[in-house]
This record gives structure tokens, C-alpha cells and sequence, in this order.
């Protein structure tokens, strides 16, 4: 049987960084998650440049988000996950929402809701992020939140936060 029969479930990933070469960090992420043959990139949003949010003494981030299909369950991706975060040199965190060689997060997984000590799905913040929700638009914007019953074009568009700058890198 081959593995791509395997490869079933849906998942979004959010992808960021803002130490190094932010752009490299986060190219580095999307392969060595792939390297496995386990997932599969199914679409990638442009790269953007975004204003750091909640700790804001730090450098700016690039983020984008990857629409991925994986054999993997959510417990297993999150996993392998952080696994790619400390491959690529991401060291344990000293401040919370701080500076970061690599930061990866699953936003979405199939629709299901998962509330746990070590995983949240969907993302417990990310339609208050306009760094994942303009991402998330450049893939699927019609999408819908599967606990707020909203798309993310229009948790996109009922973001007041005009402080969180997202500017796509071209």
C-alpha cells in the first residue's frame, strides 16, 4: 500500500519566525516536516512580514500559513512539530509569545475541537491574529471556524486590533 492512500487528514499549520533569516527559518520548517513522507503540502499563502503582538519589544516576524494533508493524528503533528521547531534551532522559550528561530502551530485539524493540557484545536487565538487569519484567506477564505460558525474572511474583516500590521513580503 502505498502512503499516499495513508494521507487523510486535513490539517492547517501556521508558520512563523523573527530571529535569523526569518524566510529560510520558516522554508526549513516546511521541509523538514514534509522529509518524512508522512504529510504533504497541499498549499502554501504568500510569506508576510507582521508586527509582533502581546510581547512587542522584538524584532518583526514572517509568517504564512500551509494547508497540509497528513496520515499523522493532531497528538502525533504536534509532536513532530515542535520536533522540526528544535531541528531547526529553536531553544526552550524564555519569554512567552518572545523571539523565536522557528514557531509552528496547528490552527486547524479536519473540523475537529480538541481541548487538552498540551493541544488546542482550533487555535485558541488565532481570530484575534491577523498574522494567521490573512494567511489562512490567501488559502481558504470561505472556510469556517468549526466553534465560532464564522469564515475566516470575516473573522479576518471583524478584527479591530489596527496595531497588528501584516504586510505581504513580495
Amino acid at each position: 500500500m502505498s502512503s499516499k492512500k495513508l494521507i487523510g487528514h486535513q490539517a492547517f499549520v501556521s508558520i512563523g519566525s523573527n530571529l535569523g533569516d526569518k524566510i529560510e527559518n520558516c522554508q526549513k520548517g516546511i521541509s523538514a516536516l514534509l522529509a518524512d513522507g508522512r504529510s504533504v503540502l497541499v498549499r502554501s499563502s504568500s510569506f508576510y512580514r507582521t508586527s509582533p503582538v502581546d510581547y512587542k519589544d522584538q524584532d518583526w516576524f514572517v509568517n504564512l500559513v500551509v494547508k497540509i494533508k497528513t496520515a499523522l493524528n493532531p497528538f502525533d503533528l504536534l509532536e513532530r512539530l515542535k520536533g522540526v521547531e528544535k531541528a531547526v534551532g529553536r531553544k526552550t522559550d524564555t519569554v512567552r509569545f518572545g523571539p523565536r528561530v522557528l514557531d509552528l502551530d496547528i490552527i486547524f485539524f479536519d473540523d475537529q475541537v480538541i481541548q487538552t493540557d498540551t493541544l488546542e484545536i482550533p487555535h485558541p487565538r488565532m481570530h484575534k491574529r491577523r498574522f494567521v487569519l490573512k494567511p489562512i484567506c490567501d488559502i481558504e477564505p470561505s472556510m469556517m471556524h468549526p466553534l465560532l460558525r464564522k469564515d475566516m474572511r470575516s473573522l479576518l474583516d471583524s478584527l479591530q486590533d489596527s496595531e497588528q500590521k501584516v504586510m505581504e513580503i513580495q
